[in-house]
């Protein structure tokens, strides 16, 4: 059972309030670890983002996380751009890879067209298999971090993408956060640990290496449940050899469920 386990999700505890309820429901300890910081690319962004969209008259707008949605908004009012922005966002067919990006996207006024039944990049090329997109163009805001995948994948059905960079990653400052964390897992009281992004897993292992050899890191963790968000996520960890659980269903949500059967 999963009762009095202690979980931890390489999450800011701002953006792990669904994990930590799924996880107090079930009378299990959850931890929040700050991975990651986001880096803007600053107000430039949106007159970027604007300018593609002027330039390419994208059919498709394709939006692949929440941050991404709430940052280009939130900047957009910023510097007075936000019903130019809204506009050209709207005059799309707008693709978000989750309901939580739809979320986003529908409280800045923007109806969404399509949410795939596999939140990830594979699920959005699904999408596009089936809307007869070849020849069109779509536009891709997301993290400078990102992969090549999505756009190659669309590439190959034959869209033109254009990827505009809102922001980059780093590993998290915020290391007051990771002390409980730290001597529970030196003590093997971590039960389980679930990684959201490729990014989170490079963050994780920069902040962790920084207290433990690359050996003893392993070890720890081969002695924890490691769960991965999705494939992606998974493949990350693989070339830090852990080898993880893949989530079923890549949320948050579905990550819990998996590593509550881990318990069972």
């Amino acid at each position: 059972m999963i009762q009095g386990k202690v979980i931890a999700i390489t999450r800011s505890k701002a953006d792990s309030e669904e994990f930590t309820k799924l996880i107090s429901d079930v009378k299990a300890k959850a931890i929040s670890l700050p991975t990651i910081e986001l880096i803007s690319k600053g107000d430039g962004m949106v007159d970027e983002f604007l300018d593609a969209v002027k330039t390419d008259d994208p059919d498709y707008s394709v939006f692949m996380s929440s941050k991404a949605v709430k940052l280009l908004f939130d900047t957009a009012k910023k510097i007075s751009k936000y019903e130019k922005l809204q506009l050209a966002v709207a005059n799309t067919t707008v693709i978000a890879v989750g309901p939580k990006t739809k979320s986003a996207l529908e409280l800045e006024g923007i109806r969404v067209s399509h949410v795939p039944d596999r939140f990830s990049s594979v699920g959005v090329g699904e999408v596009f298999t089936t809307l007869n997109a070849e020849g069109k163009k779509a536009i891709v805001p997301r993290s400078g971090a990102s992969t090549p995948f999505l756009a190659q994948l669309l590439e190959k059905i034959g869209l033109e993408v254009k990827e505009v960079y809102l922001y980059d990653v780093k590993s998290s400052s915020a290391l007051s956060y990771w002390t409980e964390f730290k001597e529970l897992f030196s003590q093997n009281k971590v039960d389980g640990i679930i990684f959201t992004s490729a990014s989170s897993v490079r963050a994780f292992f920069d902040i962790m290496l920084a207290d433990y050899d690359a050996k003893t890191l392993k070890q720890y963790l081969k002695k924890t449940t490691i769960i991965a968000i999705g494939p992606f996520t998974a493949d990350e960890l693989e070339k830090f050899e852990i080898k993880p659980i893949i989530a079923d269903v890549h949320t948050v949500s579905g990550a819990v469920e998996s590593i509550k059967n881990c318990f069972c």
